[in-house]
């Protein structure tokens, strides 16, 4: 893990330094996603509708994108709307989806001049129509693209996401389509919203909530997550910064061992992962 007083370092310094130090320690997260959380609780301390939270959360989404943008992040998956959220009042639902609609027509040619692409992830049917016809004109508006990959998460729910690739993989086998003996995890990630786009480095939760959410819950997996008390209101270029050097100092197993090799060809040689070695560790005669 990253030592503290190295991140305590980092988070006294200006900006142009932390970026500078950032950059130069290397290992970027290819995709970074983001429970963006405290838009709530940011407007009710200012005493304001709770509209006005998920107004001012939409400069954050500008800085975080601008952000990932400089820094060479690949992908930004951004959690927009679950698939629970249908369950709150429905004037805020509806605002939700203007908001939503306004959104994308305002950022739309400053994410063109960046050169943002934009995908979509979750129940896209679950949309009133003009929502739906804004997100679909956007994407086609910035296909022609080639830089970060704006992924939204929106009417999005991880176990409804789960559950709708294992009733698609059990059609595909009904019909003879797909050899049963074949099934392996990529087959059935084919049938996920996220399909084609690779899985997170890195979760960051705002507002201070250490939970999921129901939010990317296959594609997680072995997802460094990171929760941090700043409302997503407030979250900016030096929030994302000290996500991504608080990232860069952790060490990567997937269940491995320290130090340890995880290519394909690891435990075949005299290291730690060497089946002989286990056995005389734990004595256990082969």
């Amino acid at each position: 893990m990253t030592d503290i007083q190295d991140m305590a370092d980092l988070a006294g310094m200006d900006l142009a330094a932390l970026r500078a130090r950032v950059r130069d320690r290397g290992l970027i997260p290819r995709h970074v996603a983001v429970i963006m959380d405290g838009n709530g609780r940011w407007a009710r301390r200012r005493c304001l509708p709770r509209l006005a939270g998920h107004r001012a959360g939409r400069h954050a989404v500008r800085r975080t994108l601008e952000a990932s943008g400089s820094l060479g992040i690949e992908v930004l998956t951004l959690y927009t709307f679950s698939q629970e959220n249908f369950n709150r009042p429905e004037a805020e639902v509806k605002a939700l989806w203007h908001f939503l609609h306004e959104s994308l027509l305002a950022e739309r040619e400053e994410l063109n001049a960046r050169g943002v692409r934009l995908a979509v992830c979750g129940d896209l049917e679950r949309l009133p129509a003009v929502a739906r016809k804004a997100l679909r004109d956007t994407i086609d508006y910035l296909a022609g693209n080639d830089g970060l990959l704006l992924n939204l998460a929106v009417a999005y729910g991880g176990r409804q996401e789960i559950l709708g690739a294992a009733v698609d993989l059990a059609r595909r086998i009904a019909a003879g389509e797909v050899d049963p003996a074949m099934v392996d995890e990529d087959s059935f990630a084919r049938g996920l919203w996220t399909a084609g786009i690779p899985d997170p480095d890195l979760v960051i939760r705002t507002s201070g909530e250490a939970r999921l959410s129901n939010f990317l819950l296959w594609q997680a997996a072995y997802a460094e997550l990171l929760i941090t008390p700043v409302l997503w209101p407030d979250f900016g270029e030096r929030d994302l910064l000290l996500a991504v050097a608080d990232y860069q100092g952790r060490e990567r197993r997937y269940g491995a061992l320290p130090g340890a090799d995880t290519g394909p060809d690891a435990g075949s040689g005299s290291g730690i992962l060497d089946p002989a070695r286990w056995k005389r560790l734990l004595k256990v005669r082969p």
